[in-house]
């Protein structure tokens, strides 16, 4: 691992109204490491992912990025940012009135002077990369599920970014198609060298991918730690997470 972690979380605190969602937050992401924050439905996942690329800031705390403090950055001063690290949406979030070509394009034509025929090259890349062909002309209505997350993924690697960010990357998806989404990231990370931060409640998608694995409770991590590590803990909620235990609600 590298001395200097590539994004580093310190006593970062989130709450939304009366309602704290991310109490006093610490962890380290290392270069070329696949981390996978774990956590039930509301934990706050997400809200901590959205903190890696200033989509959302936190209340107190800090966030650094390759040795650059960016949670408390300008808007203006985040773009360098967020060329370096991508972020895969849950729902995928492709523009619907784009053909899959002119989706995987975008992030080209913003931040690059490309020509067109660079342009055609580079998404025949991206998309060859997640697997897809001849399907540039399509429109995303005509996608399955499965394949809007591809593309989205092609898209977020468009830029050769240093970090991919992944939100919920397999909800809503059969398992073979899951499966497939996680021998992409894993290819994806051997392929072009990236950094991972995947936020799940899909122990099947984590044991696959993750190098390293948190988890997510009231705000705060009760475990951060490898497979083997996960695997011998004696956290009784962390346990019972790992098990696929139900929540069983008691009635007086």
């Amino acid at each position: 691992m590298d001395a200097q972690p590539l994004f580093s979380v310190r006593a970062l605190n989130k709450s939304y109204g009366s309602k704290r969602v991310l109490t006093d937050l610490e962890f380290d992401v290392h270069q070329g490491e696949c981390f996978v924050v774990l956590g039930r439905s509301g934990s706050g996942k997400s809200v901590a992912l959205r903190q890696l690329n200033g989509l959302e800031r936190p209340d107190s705390g800090t966030v650094t990025f390759d040795g650059v403090e960016i949670s408390s950055l300008p808007e203006k001063d985040l773009m360098p940012v967020r060329k370096r690290v991508a972020m895969l949406f849950q729902g995928a979030a492709l523009f619907d009135s784009m053909t899959v070509f002119e989706n995987v394009a975008f992030p080209l034509r913003e931040h690059h002077r490309l020509s067109e025929e660079e342009i055609d090259k580079q998404v025949t890349r991206h998309l060859a990369l997640v697997g897809l062909f001849d399907i540039e002309q399509k429109m995303p209505v005509a996608l399955s599920g499965g394949m809007k997350k591809r593309v989205a993924l092609a898209r977020s690697i468009a830029l050769d970014p240093e970090a991919v960010l992944f939100d919920e990357p397999t909800t809503g998806l059969d398992p073979r198609t899951s499966a497939t989404i996680a021998r992409l990231i894993k290819e994806t990370q051997a392929h072009l060298g990236v950094t991972s931060v995947i936020v799940t409640h899909d122990l099947n998608l984590a044991r696959k991918v993750g190098d390293r694995v948190a988890y997510l409770e009231n705000g705060t991590f009760r475990f951060i730690g490898t497979w083997n590590e996960a695997d011998r803990s004696e956290d009784p909620e962390f346990e019972k997470f790992l098990a696929g235990e139900e929540e069983v609600d008691h009635v007086e």
